[in-house]
């Protein structure tokens, strides 16, 4: 192993290369959420079939992470990313050649399951800064991330609703080609710290959570949160469509511009980083978890309204962002050494919380309208701070 070598250092140019990599990378995750709508007509299924694709793909990225992620801390990050890059490139072009709703879940299974680089730059940002930059570099990549997870809707539901959803994993092909060059040429190896097998990795997984009651409450705080912020995007172009009486080419275009309202929490994440080490961290979350709280008791008054979706995802992209973000802060802060595996232990609970929180809400708005969506949210989020508060008093 090449534990040995000295690491190269964080300079900006990476980082932002980073930052922009992981925004357009986990993309590829989200570009479906304003399309459920158009894809539902165009297969002619209802909105809980179709929303097993958000599902499936959310499944898949945990699945990634589990698996995937902890090679970092094995084997050299660039040659992952790199040879990861042509599996995406390959699912991408599938997703817009499919023609059933059979093949669409696997294909959306396996874009998620590689599209989960941005996991392997946020703990590879957080190995190379200096330790009093690493709550600032963290902040910078996830603000990347952030950007491209809201972006992704704004751009997919214009493109939906001009030229269709097949030309939208077209378009996306076609990025994820450009930026498989960028990385080839400017992304310096990193290289790896464990010496063992992937058996041996694999166990450590195990061990690391069991022994490790931070990252278990971590992991847990996260994995709510990420499923009461699904629980709101997964069905908001059914809400538009049934509700608002938009047709489904207009409820993607819409429900993709929430994205652009949704941006406040990617652009306070670059910001927060720095909040974050000089606050309390409990008391962080605590205040976190409430407006995610008090953006549930909007959408239920106010959830009929277009000011009052608007208002309602302000809140919970900054309460859900100012969350991960503390959770990513305690785990790196307590771990340097097994960033890698921490990462991939925390965000797997993530997006398994995710996909519980599609599953559960898309039920919901089928059979209990928007009502139903609210009630699934704030129960969520009502779980998530009674966790947390239980955690304090021990």
């Amino acid at each position: 192993m090449n534990s040995s070598l000295s690491q190269p250092k964080l300079t900006s140019g990476v980082l932002w290369l980073m930052a922009i990599s992981s925004g357009l990378i986990v993309a590829n995750n989200y570009y479906n959420q304003p399309l459920l709508g158009l894809m539902a007509e165009d297969f002619q299924v209802s909105e809980s079939e179709i929303s097993g694709i958000p599902m499936f793909t959310q499944i898949g990225y945990a699945c990634g992470l589990f698996f995937f992620i902890p090679l970092g801390d094995m084997f050299k990050r660039k040659r992952m990313i790199l040879i990861d890059f042509i599996f995406i490139i390959m699912a991408l072009i599938a997703m817009s050649l499919s023609k059933s709703v059979k093949l669409l879940l696997p294909i959306s299974f396996i874009i998620g399951f590689t599209s989960v680089i941005p996991q392997l730059f946020i703990p590879m940002a957080a190995t190379l800064a200096t330790p009093e930059e690493k709550p600032k570099a963290v902040g910078i990549v996830m603000s990347g991330l952030l950007v491209g997870i809201l972006g992704s809707r704004v751009l997919s539901g214009y493109v939906g609703d001009f030229f269709g959803w097949r030309e939208m994993y077209y378009i996306a092909t076609v990025i994820m080609i450009i930026l498989f060059v960028l990385i080839y040429f400017k992304l310096p190896e990193v290289y790896p710290r464990f010496n063992g097998t992937y058996k041996e990795l694999m166990l450590s997984l195990i061990q690391l959570f069991k022994t490790n009651s931070s990252l278990r409450l971590a992991a847990l705080r996260g994995g709510l949160s990420f499923a009461a912020l699904s629980a709101f995007w997964t069905p908001l172009v059914f809400h538009l469509q049934a509700n608002f009486h938009l047709d489904e080419h207009m409820a993607s275009n819409i429900a993709g511009k929430f994205g652009l309202v949704g941006a406040c929490g990617a652009i306070t994440a670059a910001f927060m980083g720095k909040i974050i080490a000089k606050s309390n961290k409990n008391n962080f979350l605590t205040n976190s978890i409430l407006l995610i709280l008090a953006s549930w008791v909007i959408f239920y008054f106010s959830g009929y309204s277009f000011w009052g979706l608007i208002l309602g995802v302000i809140f919970i992209d900054i309460g859900v962002q100012a969350a991960h973000i503390t959770n990513q802060s305690i785990i790196f802060s307590g771990n340097p050494n097994v960033a890698n595996r921490v990462n991939t232990i925390y965000m797997t609970s993530y997006f398994i919380g995710g996909a519980l929180g599609t599953y559960i809400s898309a039920h919901a708005f089928q059979y209990f309208n928007w009502n139903g969506v609210v009630y699934t949210g704030g129960g969520i989020t009502l779980l998530m701070l009674v966790c947390h508060w239980t955690s304090l008093k021990k």
